[in-house]
C-alpha cells in the first residue's frame, strides 16, 4: 500500500487489549478487527454465512462515509457479519489480500474470499451484500439482479469508452484463441479501445448475450453500438472498412497534450478525488479542495504509458503533478508554497 508513513510505525488503536472482539455499538454483526488473530477468528467463527470486511483508513473521509453505509446494512442483514479493519494497522492482512487503496471491501464465505469491491460505491456494495448474503455463491448469476438494474449496468459498460471489447482475459493475457486474434487485429490497425474481461463477471457475461442478442464472445462496440464478433471484424479488414469504423490510437505526445488540456485545472495523481492511493496525493487533494476551485483528476496508476510519458513530456519526475490551462505548475511542494504565499487560488484561476 502506498503511503508516507511506514506501516510498522502505526499502532493498532486497541493494542494491549486481550483478543476479544471489539464490538461497534450494540450490533453483534458489526465489529472491528484490530489484529491478524482477530481477523482469522472472525472468519472461522462466521464460516457458514457472509462476512464483509471493510479495509479503511482514518484519514480518508470516504471510508467514514462507507462505514455509515455498512452500519445501515448491518441493521438490515442480521445474518451477515460486517468487519472494519484499518488497512495500515494490520499490514499482514492487507498485504495478503493485496490491498493497495482504501476503501476496499472483501467478501468471505466458508473462510474463502468470494468477491471484492474497490472504492466508495455504496449502491454496488449494497447490491453485493444482498446477492451474496442471500445464499448465492461467489459467482454472480444474471438472474440475481433485477433485469432493469443489469441493463443499466451493461449500458454503462458498453459506453465506457468509444471502443469497447468484451473478451475472455485481457489484451495482455487473452484466455481464448478468438480473443487473442481480435486483440492482434486491433493492435495491427492501431485501434484505440478499452476491454472488459467477461470471465471476471458471470452476470455481465450472460446478460450481454441477451442485451445485444449476440450469443458469443468476443464482442466489439463502437460508440455504444454492437459491431459484432471476430468474423465481422475480419470482414471489415478484408473490405477495407475497419479504418473508418474504429477510433484510431493517438500518438503518446498528442494524447498527453490532450489530457493536460482536458480541464482548465488538471491533477495527475495516484488514485482519484474519491480515493487517494498515496500520502502525497491525499495531501494535495486536501489543499485543492480547500480552494473551492473546480479541477479534474487522472489516475496515473491506471495507465503506465501516461505515467512514464508525462515525466519526460513535462521534465518532472514525480507525482502528483498539477497543470493549469495546459501549463505545469508543479508538485506538492510547489502547491504548498503557493498556498503559504497566498497565491494558490489566483494561480489556479489562471490570473498569475
Amino acid at each position: 500500500m502506498e503511503h508516507n508513513t511506514s506501516v510498522s510505525k502505526l499502532q493498532c488503536p486497541d493494542e494491549g487489549f486481550d483478543e476479544r472482539l471489539v464490538m461497534s455499538g450494540s450490533m453483534a454483526n458489526l465489529t472491528d478487527a484490530t489484529s491478524l488473530k482477530q481477523f482469522e477468528e472472525l472468519l472461522k467463527n462466521n464460516n457458514k454465512s457472509l462476512t464483509v470486511v471493510h479495509f479503511h483508513a482514518a484519514w480518508a473521509p470516504q471510508c467514514s462515509q462507507m462505514n455509515d453505509v455498512m452500519a445501515e446494512l448491518a441493521k438490515e442483514h442480521k445474518h451477515t457479519m460486517f468487519v472494519k479493519l484499518e488497512a495500515e494497522a494490520v499490514p499482514e492482512v492487507s498485504e495478503k489480500y493485496e490491498i493497495t487503496s482504501v476503501p476496499t471491501f472483501l467478501f468471505f464465505k466458508g473462510g474463502e474470499k468470494i468477491d471484492r469491491l474497490d472504492g466508495a460505491h455504496a449502491p454496488e456494495l449494497t447490491n453485493k451484500v444482498q446477492r451474496l448474503g442471500s445464499g448465492g455463491g461467489g459467482a454472480a448469476r444474471a438472474g440475481d439482479v433485477p433485469k432493469e438494474d443489469l441493463n443499466e449496468r451493461l449500458k454503462k459498460l458498453i459506453n465506457a469508452a468509444p471502443c469497447m471489447l468484451f473478451m475472455k482475459g485481457s489484451p495482455q493475457e487473452p484466455r481464448c484463441g478468438f480473443s487473442r486474434q481480435i486483440v492482434q487485429i486491433l493492435k495491427d490497425h492501431s485501434v484505440q479501445y478499452s476491454s472488459f474481461d467477461i470471465l471476471s463477471d458471470e452476470e455481465v457475461r450472460q446478460g450481454l448475450k441477451t442485451y445485444s442478442n449476440w450469443p458469443t464472445f468476443p464482442q466489439v462496440y463502437v460508440n455504444g453500438e454492437l459491431i459484432g464478433g471476430l468474423d465481422i471484424v475480419k470482414e471489415l479488414v478484408e473490405s477495407g472498412e475497419l479504418e473508418n469504423t474504429f477510433p484510431k490510437t493517438l500518438s503518446l505526445e498528442s494524447r498527453l497534450k490532450s489530457l493536460i488540456n482536458k480541464s482548465p485545472v488538471m491533477l495527475f495523481m495516484k488514485g482519484n478525488k474519491e480515493a487517494a492511493k498515496c500520502g502525497f496525493s491525499r495531501q494535495i487533494l486536501e489543499i485543492m479542495n480547500s480552494t473551492g476551485v473546480e479541477y479534474s483528476t487522472f489516475d496515473i496508476l491506471e495507465d503506465e504509458e501516461v505515467r512514464q510519458g508525462l515525466k519526460t513530456y513535462s521534465n518532472w519526475p514525480t507525482y502528483p503533478q498539477l497543470y493549469v490551462k495546459g501549463e505545469l505548475i508543479g508538485g506538492l511542494d510547489i502547491i504548498k508554497e503557493l498556498k503559504e504565499n497566498g497565491e494558490l487560488v489566483s494561480v489556479l484561476k489562471g490570473e498569475n
